[in-house]
């Protein structure tokens, strides 16, 4: 299995300035594999505590901040001399020890030729903010599920997923037909790598199936531990009324039909515990597509989406045999399985943040709007059931030296260029670098 963040922290363990690392990212996604296979990958040896299970590490860290003795302690309890450029240094579960957190910014202070990257439950990090959180002497690395390449690479069809990287449109469409069907195989599967694990090595649906229906309790039972009991039934509601807000396409998340009578102001509280937890991803609507944008976000107004395309399909109720049938797969859930995997390639593949406008006329007119706030960029896409696409003339940046032209853009293809096929697609947003400059280029997958 490749995750493509691996080369997210190639380039924090060489930046000169580099702090202790904070991998963020909900619960099963990945972050102890990626941060063991990296230091297996990158370093001569690494030293790993999980607090959950080592009282003595919790204890030792617990008493104070003394650095020559937290690096002892590591070196002990990690098996491994720890050594300077040479030695990661992974704390795991950090959210069970707030004073591993707060070490972070005396390494950081004192030694930061120490690589050290820390993860956690994010609901359990989220509980520490202000009460000695590192603030500023940390680096952040979002992790999220797998994208649809890296969910190509996993199942043995990296040759596809390269021709999405190379963005060779002529080959993409030569191939539409298999990219159709991965793409409805991961709309089912989803990207945790778990599943992906089990469906990449058994290809049976009902296990997938069985493994995307313990995360979802296993998620309600990480997050009973935390939450304030009184929220906890509202919560659970909120999860529940999801899949059925978006299958209707409300132009926005209706509060009372969570439960009979539900106002913005109860369900406040769990919104955000939910959010914390990573397992819901709420997108801001817009009064207009302007910039800055988070001006004209509307108050209270948002969609709310899953952490992942595969338990959202999970929580439906969606059959295996809808992947035989060419059009059930979206007509059943009228364009919420496109919706959610759009928004969800955004923020896994290009790390924006969408936010979405909406017509309030009888005839709904909804677009993404995606916006890479450090480089002032918004670029509308509009996503229906069966095909999304980012027009060219939409395309704005802030810096008119860079800004893309529907016949300037090296990566806006004509609709000539393409089959009458080829042209029912999705356009999924990439961003080429997060360096700058930073102009958006366009990936096409096949709806």
């Amino acid at each position: 299995m490749n995750r493509h963040a691996l080369e997210k922290l190639k380039s924090w363990k060489n930046h000169p300035f580099r702090k202790p690392l904070l991998l963020m990212g909900a619960r099963q996604v990945g972050k102890t594999w990626l941060m063991q296979e990296f230091g297996r990958k990158h370093f001569k040896s690494v030293a790993y505590i999980r607090f959950d299970n080592s009282e003595r590490a919790r204890r030792s860290f617990s008493t104070d901040f003394d650095i020559p003795r937290l690096l002892e302690t590591i070196s002990i309890e990690g098996k491994c001399t720890v050594e300077p450029q040479n030695t990661l240094i992974i704390l795991d579960e950090i959210q069970e020890c707030p004073a591993a957190l707060t070490s972070l910014k005396y390494f950081c202070e004192e030694a930061r030729e120490y690589a050290i990257i820390a993860a956690g439950s994010l609901l359990g990090v989220a509980d520490h903010v202000g009460t000695g959180f590192p603030v500023g002497k940390v680096d952040r690395l979002n992790l999220y599920p797998m994208s649809y390449c890296e969910f190509l690479e996993a199942t043995g069809e990296e040759r596809l997923a390269t021709l999405l990287q190379k963005r060779d449109w002529s080959m993409i469409a030569h191939f539409e037909d298999l990219y159709i069907r991965h793409l409805r195989t991961y709309l089912y599967v989803g990207g945790m790598p778990g599943v992906v694990q089990i469906y990449a090595s058994l290809r049976n649906y009902e296990e997938v199936r069985q493994a995307q229906l313990n995360l979802l309790r296993d998620y309600r039972e990480d997050f009973s531990k935390h939450a304030p009991s009184e929220s906890q039934p509202k919560m659970n509601m909120v999860l529940d009324s999801i899949p059925e807000q978006l299958a209707k396409e409300n132009k926005r998340f209706v509060y009372n039909e969570v439960y009979a009578g539900a106002r913005r102001k109860p369900l406040e509280i769990p919104l955000r515990w939910l959010q914390d937890a990573g397992l819901i991803h709420p997108v801001p609507r817009i009064k207009k597509p302007a910039l800055p944008m988070s001006t004209y976000w509307e108050s209270g107004i948002s969609k709310v989406y899953f952490l992942d395309v595969g338990l959202l399909s999970a929580a439906s109720g969606l059959e295996a045999g809808t992947l035989l049938d060419d059009n059930e797969i979206f007509g059943e859930f009228k364009g919420a399985l496109a919706e959610q995997f759009v928004q969800q390639e955004l923020r896994t593949t290009c790390e924006l943040s969408p936010c979405y406008w909406a017509s309030e006329k009888k005839t709904p007119k909804q677009r993404l709007i995606s916006s890479a706030r450090s480089k002032e960029t918004s670029s509308p896409l509009r996503s229906k059931a069966e095909k999304a696409y980012v027009p060219a003339a939409y395309w704005s940046t802030a810096s008119a030296s860079s800004r893309a032209t529907p016949s300037a853009h090296p990566c806006t293809p004509t609709q000539k260029a393409l089959s009458p096929s080829s042209r029912r697609c999705i356009r999924t947003l990439t961003a080429r670098s997060r360096n700058y400059p930073c102009t958006p280029s366009l990936s096409y997958l096949p709806s």
